[in-house]
């Protein structure tokens, strides 16, 4: 092989692995797009039984956009960021996550998608945890299972990003108060389930 082709060889070796997902050179939209992610619980700190707000939250710098959790229509359930919860420990996660209220809306005809929701700036997710009536007490990290990250701009949709999430929490000391009506048999087959 002439040293020619060897060079145009190499070139186009380059380029094809900066284009798989995952490599470095995909994933430099993320340092463009996103100013920062994370998680937080409030309040940080709670008794056992108590119901507390875990938020994630995403904030984009201008021109770019990303998506919700769930989408109206059933043509746009790939244009959803997707959180998985970590199983039942010191905090038990309780009903359904929550997608931001404040998120924009779009028909994209190409897709036949009437209405596809989108979210500029700073996008928070939130679901609501108990904290475990068996937990001890002390300090604790939470960490998100998975959070799979989708970012467009007004060209390009990048390829989906997984951001380890995770939150401080402390357990505080004393008996256990009674665990909300709402979430009592969520709480309570989690428990069994242990």
């Amino acid at each position: 092989m002439t040293r020619a082709r060897v060079v145009v060889f190499a070139m186009a070796l380059a380029t094809l692995f900066a284009l798989v997902p995952g490599s470095a050179s995909a994933q430099k939209w993320y340092e463009k797009a996103v100013k920062k992610v994370e998680g937080r619980f409030t309040p940080a700190e709670a008794k056992r039984g108590q119901t507390v707000t875990f938020s994630l939250t995403v904030e984009l710098n201008e021109g770019y956009h990303t998506y919700p959790l769930f989408q109206p229509e059933k043509k746009a359930d790939g244009m959803v960021n997707t959180i998985k919860f970590p199983a039942p420990d010191k905090l038990i996660f309780v009903g359904k996550p929550e997608d931001p209220k404040d998120f924009a809306t779009k028909e994209e005809p190409d897709l036949d998608i009437k209405e596809l929701r989108y979210c500029p700036g700073t996008v928070v997710y939130t679901r609501k945890a108990v904290v475990s009536p068996k937990a001890t007490a002390g300090a604790t990290t939470v960490k998100l299972a998975s959070f799979g990250l989708n970012v467009c701009d007004k060209n390009n949709c990048f390829p989906s990003k997984a951001v380890p999430v995770e939150a401080a929490f402390k357990v505080l000391e004393g008996p256990a108060v009674p665990v909300e009506k709402a979430f009592a048999e969520e709480v309570e087959k989690a428990l069994g389930a242990k």
